[in-house]
C-alpha cells in the first residue's frame, strides 16, 4: 500500500471510532508506530482536526466528516459475498437493511464496477440448511434485538416455545447467536428470573419498553455458553481445527464458538454422543483435526481403520 492510500485508509479507520490507539493502527497496517506518528501529523498538516490523549490515542473532533469514500471492486464484490449469507440466514428485517445498504454501495460505483456486480451475482452461490418458513410468525426482529441489546433496552416479547406455550414476558438482551439453522436471542428473562434462549422465529412480536436495564453482572454471550453447557454434565467438549479448504464455505452447525487461524478455523463443540460427532467428521477426511478428547481421536482412527479393512476386503462380483 502505498502513502496516499495508507494515508486515506488511516482517516477512513479514525472517522468511527472515539479513540484509536497508535498500536492499532500499526498492526492493522503493519507499520511502525513512527510511522503511524508520521502519518498522522502529515493529515493534521492536511487540515484534518485529529486530536490526541496521552495513554489513549487519537480521535478525529466532533463535527468533521469524510466525504462519501469510494470502494474499491474487491470490497464491493466482498459486500456482494456477505449479500449471498444475509439472503440465506438473515431475516426481512436483516435482508431490507442490508439491500438498502447494496443501493448505497452501487451509488458510488463507477460503471465498470456496477457491471461487474452484476456479473458476479449469478456466479456466487450459498447453500446453507435453512428452516421452513412459518407464515403464523413476522421474522422481522433481528435489527430490533440488535439496537436493543447494544442500548440495553427491555424488549417485551410475545414468545411460543416448542411445546406450543404462549407467553408474554420481558427480557434484557445479551445478544445474538446463530446455530441449529436459526438466529437465537439470548437474554435475562423477567418471568423467569433468569437466563434463557429464545429461537428469534417463534417470536410472535416483539416491542421495546422504553426502560433501560443496567449490565449489572449480565453475562456476556460466550460467558452465557460456557456456564450454559459446564452445568450439563451429560455433554463433552470436543475442539477440532478444520482447513478452510474443506469446508467450502460452509458455516459449522452447532459450534459455541469459533477462532479464524488463517487457512484454519477452530472450532469448539459441545455434544452428547461421541458416535455422532465421528459420523460427521469422517466427512472432511484429513481437513480435519481433533485436538480434544483423545478418546474422539481414538475412536476416529478405530472407525477409519474398520473402513479401510472392510473396503480392502471386498471382492467384486461379476
Amino acid at each position: 500500500m502505498n502513502r496516499i492510500d495508507r494515508l486515506t485508509a488511516m482517516l477512513v479507520h479514525l472517522q468511527p471510532k472515539k479513540v484509536v490507539k497508535a498500536e492499532e493502527m500499526s498492526d492493522r497496517f503493519e507499520i511502525s508506530l513512527r510511522t503511524v506518528y508520521r502519518d498522522v501529523k502529515a493529515l493534521m498538516e492536511a487540515g484534518v482536526p485529529i486530536g490526541s490523549e496521552a495513554g489513549k490515542g487519537y480521535f478525529i473532533v466532533d463535527g468533521y466528516h469524510l466525504p462519501p469514500v469510494m470502494f474499491t471492486q474487491d470490497e464491493a464484490s466482498s459486500m456482494l459475498l456477505a449479500g449471498k449469507f444475509v439472503e440465506k440466514m438473515g431475516d426481512k428485517s436483516m435482508k431490507a437493511a442490508f439491500e438498502s445498504a447494496m443501493f448505497k454501495i452501487k451509488a458510488v460505483l463507477s460503471d465498470p464496477e456496477k457491471e461487474h456486480l452484476d456479473q458476479l451475482y449469478s456466479h456466487v452461490e450459498i447453500s446453507v440448511a435453512t428452516r421452513p418458513v412459518q407464515n403464523d410468525f413476522p421474522d422481522h426482529f433481528l435489527t430490533d434485538i440488535q439496537r436493543a441489546a447494544v442500548k440495553k433496552l427491555v424488549l417485551e416479547i410475545e414468545y411460543s416455545s416448542n411445546q406450543e406455550e404462549h407467553t408474554k414476558r420481558e427480557v434484557e438482551p445479551i445478544g445474538l447467536f446463530y446455530y441449529s439453522a436459526a438466529w437465537h436471542l439470548i437474554a435475562w428473562c423477567r418471568l423467569r428470573n433468569g437466563y434463557r434462549d429464545f429461537r428469534a422465529d417463534r417470536i410472535k412480536n416483539l416491542k421495546s419498553t422504553g426502560k433501560t436495564f443496567e449490565g449489572r453482572n449480565l453475562l456476556s454471550l460466550q460467558e452465557y455458553f460456557k456456564s450454559v453447557f459446564h452445568s450439563h454434565h451429560g455433554m463433552q467438549k470436543v475442539v477440532a481445527t478444520f482447513n478452510k479448504e474443506s469446508l467450502y464455505g460452509r458455516p459449522l452447525y452447532g459450534s459455541i464458538s469459533q477462532t479464524d487461524l488463517g487457512d484454519k478455523l477452530r472450532a469448539e463443540f459441545m455434544i452428547e454422543n461421541l458416535d455422532h460427532m465421528v459420523s460427521w467428521l469422517v466427512m472432511f477426511g484429513t481437513g480435519v483435526t481433533v485436538e480434544e478428547p483423545e478418546e474422539l481421536r481414538n475412536r476416529l482412527a478405530d472407525f477409519a481403520e474398520t473402513l479401510a479393512s472392510h473396503h480392502g476386503s471386498v471382492k467384486v462380483i461379476g
